[in-house]
């Protein structure tokens, strides 16, 4: 019974190592095919990098600003009785806006002039006395004052009714209307906005180390997401005299025509400052390079070792400005050296590609919104 137990054991064992090493053998045989597998070659789009001439430009972020822009408000305390403007419209300046009662001081009015009136009779007369010697110097004084403040009490009257007749103080746009009629408003409470929009104003920051080549005249070209595809020039026309302490930056003002009134104030916009100096630069697509935290990279086609076929390398490199299509390079690759232009996210060091330029997009500096 113990042999037969035994036997059986010493049978188990030995198929479980027959087995093993028939697994073994199988492992291994996928093993060396695997290294021996090659993947067949990806077929890939290709363009050269190449050296330029690009003009100088300092880019930054703006906000527009109105040359002129104010809340018309009310100087006095008043009832509005007339409201003499549409919102959103086009006003020159000296155009009534809003009336508010002048009735009280317009009842006023005439009194005060009927005693300037008096006044100015009385001291006619009381010259022509003086020169007589018939009052004193002091009566005549008196006469003098009493006509002056007889004047001034009608000219502040006038000077009432003009203050609360609202007129506009410059030609520009308004804005939203804040009043209602029969409102009573107190001093200071706001109307409307007014804001001259042509020309406009782009204000915006550049580092101090820029400061040595920035002059008043020089060209800005401004961009806008609510203006796709269009660019509005314009010069700069102040920089300040004061470095930020904080950032150490400089802020510079442009003025920007906008005739359209297409751009407002308070939008921000790209600015570009164009430089007389141009710049020469060595270019590739930008949607040849495969962006990494540690490092971006092209893959640059070459022959392969044995001859046979073609291989891509994966070159790192350092990028610099960025316009429409392409990206320059500041170091990493030689004039002439052909890169992958598309789909370098699914190529890896060393694979074997296919170069197929027949579907290659075309890349341009200034693309339209149609060709992105």
């Amino acid at each position: 019974m113990k042999k037969r137990i035994l036997f059986a054991i010493l049978g188990l064992i030995l198929i479980v190592a027959i087995l093993g090493a028939v697994k073994a053998l199988q492992i291994g045989a996928m093993i060396d095919q695997g290294k021996k597998f090659v993947p067949p070659p990806e077929t890939v789009t290709t363009a050269t990098a190449r050296a330029e001439s690009w003009d100088t430009a300092l880019t930054a972020v703006g906000t527009l600003t109105a040359v002129q822009g104010v809340t018309v408000a009310a100087e006095l305390p008043g009832k509005v009785v007339k409201i003499a403007f549409d919102p959103g419209t086009a006003v020159l300046k000296g155009d009534i806006l809003l009336k508010q009662d002048t009735t009280s001081e317009e009842a006023q009015l005439p009194g005060a002039v009927a005693q300037a009136t008096l006044a100015r009779s009385n001291r006619q007369r009381a010259e022509t006395l003086l020169k007589d010697q018939i009052i004193s110097q002091a009566d005549f004084d008196t006469t003098v004052a009493s006509h002056v403040q007889a004047l001034s009490l009608a000219d502040s009257i006038r000077a009432t009714i003009a203050k609360k007749t609202i007129r506009a103080p410059f030609s520009g746009r308004l804005g939203i209307r804040q009043v209602n009629l029969g409102q009573i408003l107190r001093e200071g409470d706001p109307i409307v906005t007014l804001q001259t929009l042509d020309p406009i104003y782009a204000d915006f920051t550049l580092p101090q180390q820029q400061l040595a080549r920035l002059r008043l005249g020089l060209p800005v070209k401004v961009t806008a997401d609510a203006l796709p595809g269009e660019t509005i020039e314009g010069r700069i026309t102040a920089i300040s005299p004061l470095i930020d302490a904080d950032t150490r930056a400089v802020k510079i003002q442009a003025t920007v025509s906008n005739r359209a009134e297409k751009l407002r104030a308070g939008m921000y916009v790209n600015v570009a400052v164009g430089l007389p100096v141009r710049q020469k630069v060595l270019i590739i697509p930008a949607t040849a390079v495969m962006y990494a935290p540690y490092s971006d990279s092209v893959f640059v086609i070459e022959q392969a070792k044995d001859g046979k076929g073609t291989v891509v390398r994966q070159q790192f490199v350092r990028l610099g400005e960025k316009r429409g299509d392409f990206v320059t390079l500041n170091s990493g690759l030689k004039d002439g050296e052909t890169v992958v232009s598309t789909g370098v996210f699914k190529l890896r060091n060393g694979q074997s590609v296919v170069v197929d330029n027949n579907n290659a997009p075309t890349f341009q500096q200034s693309p339209k919104p149609e060709n992105n």
